[in-house]
């Protein structure tokens, strides 16, 4: 499969997309967001999106990072699954919520937020909606250009 466009060959897009790297490197380096949460995360969206690439990359990123295939694996029926913390399931159900917008007409619940809260601080939360926020639209970039996955090496964007 090839992508639609080259992002890359195009100065704005090239441009936009340094820069929307440049802020989702911000909040991960910036955050005291557990590491495997953020990428559980990023991870879980794009799955939602259905986005090749980034599934690949985050999922690349996970194994890179030590975690089990079990819990990469998992991170699909995560709600069925006994290998994740309440805190990370806390904020896979707000992944989902955040993502799936156009599903409910109330958006993301209370009860989503306040199960956050109880397990993240306010910088945390934050961290967490501008990730979910940064992920679908880097997941959007990719469904629309149709960027493939499987050949992200862990690491090439540093």
């Amino acid at each position: 499969m090839e992508p639609r466009l080259n992002l890359n060959a195009s100065p704005l897009a090239a441009t936009s997309m340094k820069y929307l790297a440049s802020a989702s490197k911000a909040v991960m380096a910036g955050s005291t967001l557990p590491k495997a949460t953020q990428d559980l995360v990023l991870l879980r969206a794009s799955q939602l999106n259905g986005c090749g690439f980034c599934t690949d990359m985050h999922g690349k990123d996970l194994a890179h990072d030590g975690q089990s295939a079990t819990r990469i694996n998992l991170v699909a029926v995560w709600r069925e699954a006994t290998v994740y913390t309440d805190a990370e399931r806390a904020a896979l159900e707000l992944t989902e919520q955040g993502t799936r917008l156009a599903d409910a007409a109330a958006g993301v619940t209370d009860a989503a937020w306040a199960a956050a809260a109880e397990h993240y601080d306010q910088e945390q939360l934050a961290a967490l909606v501008m990730l979910i926020s940064l992920i679908n639209a880097g997941n959007r970039i990719g469904v629309i250009t149709r960027l493939p996955g499987g050949a992200y090496t862990p690491g090439q964007f540093a």
